[in-house]
């Protein structure tokens, strides 16, 4: 028993570890998103965001023959995965040309609670009136933020959380596949179907000359960049992926908010960008409600682990 705690330990720790590297190396990826933004469109950079994904994965899934796997994953859901997270990134990468590193990923931290109401409308999970608090109070903090980014920078405000919501229904469709196919399948499945969905998205928007979705020779400068893109996104799922294998989502859950921290310190060391005192108190109320989420969350899974026990 002893030796058993201490190998449970032993994983929890490496977990935790993989999981704080993952939350320092993803505000890289979207500072590089960030840079691009001056010289390509939001849907180009999205579109070689998945292509690195994709491309990094195949001789993963190949290697570890779980080529076919992703491939038998219904063909709806894996067009509707990847048509939610391209649209999420599109989103996002948008907001980063004309918004702060910082302010953008703490109004997509509003996708847990997103996700909650998803999960009871969608899944039939049950939401007890502590956790529709909490949801109410993260809203709270997401409009404190919002509000006066509005003023400054109007719409593009708004889709940090336009992210959320799209990322909140892929995370529900992963869900409901999560247990017929591994992780690895399901992001190489993912970033395929984003990439053609981008690549799909790019063409018509050079024939019909959308702004968001047009396509442009990048100069040798961007090339380095976009390959910079390609790994911090590659290496930090890579790490994130492995940090989920070792432990539950409840306990690495908290330490997402890492992300903000790190984030905050990239973009005012390369944008010179540092949030507002009404920002951070928007921030800290954010963070507070989601962890109480995940918090309930998991005393709610040990409940149902005891329940379950019993009744064998």
């Amino acid at each position: 028993m002893t030796n058993l705690n201490h190998d449970q330990h032993h994983q929890h720790g490496k977990a935790v570890l993989f999981m704080v590297i993952a939350m320092l190396l993803l505000p890289g990826l979207d500072a590089f998103a960030k840079l691009l933004s001056k010289e390509l469109s939001a849907g180009q950079i999205v579109f070689y965001r998945f292509l690195f994904q994709a491309g990094f994965l195949l001789p993963v899934v190949m290697y570890r023959k779980e080529l076919l796997a992703s491939l038998r994953i219904s063909p709806v859901i894996q067009f509707m995965r990847g048509a939610l997270v391209a649209l999420a990134t599109l989103f996002f990468f948008s907001a980063l040309k004309y918004m702060p590193l910082a302010e953008s990923i703490s109004i997509f931290f509003v996708e847990p609670m997103i996700l909650t109401i998803l999960s009871a409308l969608l899944l039939g999970e049950t939401i007890r009136y502590r956790r529709i608090m909490a949801i109410f109070v993260g809203f709270i903090g997401a409009i404190i933020i919002i509000r006066p980014s509005f003023e400054i920078f109007g719409w593009s405000a708004l889709w940090p959380l336009c992210a959320a919501v799209c990322f909140a229904f892929y995370v529900v469709l992963t869900r409901q596949i999560s247990g017929r196919v591994g992780t690895y399948p399901m992001q190489f499945s993912a970033g395929l179907m984003a990439f053609i969905v981008m690549a799909v998205a790019l063409y018509y928007g050079h024939v019909f000359d959308i702004d968001v979705l047009t396509p442009a020779l990048p100069s040798i400068n961007s090339i380095w960049m976009v390959f910079g893109l390609g790994v911090f996104a590659t290496v930090g799922h890579i790490f994130l992926v492995s940090a989920v294998r070792y432990a539950d989502t409840s306990l690495l859950a908290p330490f997402q908010y890492l992300e903000i921290i790190s984030a905050t310190i990239l973009g005012y060391l390369i944008f010179s960008d540092l949030p507002d005192r009404q920002t951070l108190i928007g921030v800290t109320i954010i963070i507070g409600s989601g962890v109480y989420l995940m918090h309930r969350e998991r005393l709610s899974r040990l409940r149902d682990k005891e329940q379950a026990s019993q009744s064998h």
